[in-house]
């Protein structure tokens, strides 16, 4: 599908991929971040866009001289990592539970951490770089060790699925952890103490930003580009003890080659070239989809997820959407649907069936198939996936 071009009146469109109209919220958080005198050309709504801080979720901006750290979000780095593995459907019969619980044992979910630092986390070269970071994380070292490897809560999540020829794939949702979130919040603390000063009159606080060429931004995009490898990494080591667990079951712990690896931000800021010019691109909610990148947009606990390629598209910023999108917030999903709902909408799904995940229902995001025809133009599709194991944060 096209995109259409927002009919608001602002110093630069607003092009989306939604085929839906926004809301009044919406529509304003769109336009008070197109009315900033340092985005360029173009705003980008992926099909997925919904309400978030400062920026809406499921947005690409691109920025001359300036970032906003707020667009980029608190979870720095929050992406998606998958594997494909050389296994089949019939080598998991009977084995799904165990292979969920042994999920849960290696790896911590929530706010729980490792007990142990292993070494291929003592080992990450980017810890000689934590002296360099804001003061006010100085003494999270420890802390952010031991969340290297862990998953978080929310709507992470860890997932065995299979493909439409009955494949096996290792797929997984996780961030920054603790440290991102709080390097995010100093230096959004600062970017607003900074527009106070200044006497900014911002559409919205949120949108407090640094300028390229000062202390302030130099610092940010230090720490930025440090919680975006973490974050990275954090997937690196959780899918090397999620594939050792179905190694386990699978084949008696004998290795794989992993016959496919993605792993993709789409939380996050990059320098890039578009349209010619050097911009500071940042996708909240949206993944890179440049010609030939791999991406992965899930869905939701009870529905397909994809793996795709990117087509290129300039309009989006070569970008595309980072999965469904919700529907509703976790309060309402929580008021609207009972535990039978939970269990009626992921049958066929070895997970957690109880009150705790209730938020994460399929029913409280939006429809993954009306997503994707609306990005036909902007990826192609290399796997489509369906869950059989799923471990909540």
């Amino acid at each position: 599908m096209p995109y259409e071009k927002l009919e608001i009146n602002t110093p630069v469109p607003v092009l989306s991929w939604a085929n839906h109209a926004l809301g009044h919220e919406e529509t304003q958080m769109a336009k008070n971040v197109a009315s900033l005198p340092f985005v360029f050309k173009h705003v980008a709504l992926m099909p997925d866009v919904h309400l978030g801080k400062g920026a809406l979720v499921g947005s690409v901006v691109a920025t001359k001289d300036a970032i906003l750290p707020a667009a980029v979000g608190v979870d720095i780095g929050c992406g998606m990592a998958a594997i494909q593995t050389p296994y089949h459907a019939e080598q998991l019969e009977g084995k799904l539970k165990k292979i969920r619980l042994d999920i849960e044992a290696s790896i911590p979910v929530g706010f729980n951490e490792n007990q142990d630092v292993e070494k291929s986390v003592t080992n990450w070269q980017r810890w000689n770089d934590f002296k360099d970071l804001h003061r006010g994380v100085q003494d999270l070292q420890g802390k952010a060790m031991k969340q290297m490897g862990s998953l978080g809560g929310g709507n992470h999540f860890l997932e065995v699925c299979l493909d439409t020829e009955d494949r096996v794939w290792l797929m997984l949702h996780s961030g920054s952890r603790n440290i991102g979130n709080k390097l995010a919040q100093c230096h959004i603390n600062t970017a607003k103490e900074l527009a106070k000063l200044a006497g900014d009159r911002l559409p919205d606080p949120d949108l407090a930003y640094f300028v390229s060429g000062t202390s302030e931004f130099a610092a940010y995009w230090r720490d930025l580009q440090w919680a975006q490898n973490y974050a990275r990494v954090n997937r690196d080591v959780m899918m090397a003890r999620f594939k050792r667990v179905v190694e386990k079951h699978v084949a008696g712990g004998k290795p794989f080659k992993p016959l496919l690896e993605v792993n993709c931000h789409h939380n996050y800021a990059e320098k890039e070239v578009h349209f010619g010019e050097d911009v500071y691109v940042t996708r909240k909610g949206a993944v890179r989809a440049q010609t030939e990148d791999y991406g992965i947009i899930p869905g939701s606990m009870g529905a397909k997820s994809f793996i795709v390629r990117g087509k290129g598209h300039a309009e989006s910023y070569c970008s595309c959407s980072h999965g469904a999108g919700r529907l509703m917030s976790r309060n309402k999903a929580k008021n609207v649907y009972t535990l039978d709902d939970l269990i009626e909408q992921t049958k066929g799904v070895e997970c957690r069936k109880d009150t705790g995940v209730l938020d994460e229902i399929p029913g409280a995001y939006k429809p993954i198939d009306q997503v994707m025809n609306n990005q036909s133009d902007l990826v192609e599709i290399v796997a489509t996936l369906k869950q059989v194991v799923c471990v909540k944060g």
